[in-house]
């Protein structure tokens, strides 16, 4: 019989505090910004579009909801992922259209 791990999971600002990597965070705001030619053809949506697998973990609900409300709006699921991703990195990053 397997015995029940004692370890507690503690949340990630506890971890971070015992391990002591948080006074290495500076509290400065951080400006990302992109070449000029770069951002124009991203809001004129003239950037050639290279797509690139990656690999994420999701939990099997929330991949049974995304492929019911792509099947409402009548696109792939995974189409509208990229399409929820975008918008959020064009409100992130404050680019407007």
């Amino acid at each position: 019989m397997r015995k029940a791990s004692s370890k507690v999971r503690e949340d990630a600002a506890g971890y971070y505090n015992r391990r002591g990597v948080l006074r290495d965070v500076e509290e400065e705001s951080v400006e990302f910004t992109l070449e000029d030619d770069l951002r124009a053809r991203i809001l004129r949506g003239t950037r050639p579009r290279r797509l690139q697998n990656i690999s994420i973990k999701l939990d099997p609900v929330q991949i049974h909801a995304l492929r019911k409300l792509a099947v409402m709006k009548s696109t792939p699921y995974q189409a509208l992922i990229r399409q929820w991703l975008a918008e959020r990195l064009r409100q992130e990053l404050h680019l407007a259209r």
